[in-house]
């Protein structure tokens, strides 16, 4: 399998995993230093991911990924896409719609998410 087929598998393992909240996966996808910056600034950890879905504070109920393109630089990525997502946050479902920016980097021959922008699509 080449690195773009492996990075495109790794983010399907992700929505997986954030649906699911597995834990050993995320470990697996995003990495120790993993950070998020939200459409309003807001910067996430890998730790604060794990939490929001363990403690049940955020729930993915569903998750459709859509123009993802994989850019390839020797040993890290950029993925453009556009995601439509169903949560469950405090026993209320919404669908929130955002087009993302995330660096992938190829660490010990395995490939892994370190950051991540998101922007609200309108």
């Amino acid at each position: 399998m080449g690195d773009e087929e492996q990075i495109v598998k790794l983010f399907e393992d992700g929505d997986r995993a954030l649906m699911a909240a597995d834990v050993a996966e995320l470990r697996r996808i995003y990495a120790d230093d993993y950070l998020q910056y939200d459409e309003a600034g807001k910067v996430s950890t890998r730790q604060d991911l794990i939490e929001n879905l363990t403690s049940g504070k955020i729930r993915f109920v569903s998750m459709t990924s859509t123009g993802r393109r994989v850019r390839l630089f020797g040993d890290f990525a950029v993925v453009n896409g556009s995601e439509e997502d169903e949560l469950e946050q405090a026993g209320r479902r919404s669908r929130v719609r955002y087009l993302y920016m995330d660096l992938v980097v190829k660490r010990d021959g395995k490939w892994q998410i370190v950051a991540s922008q998101l922007a609200r699509r309108p």
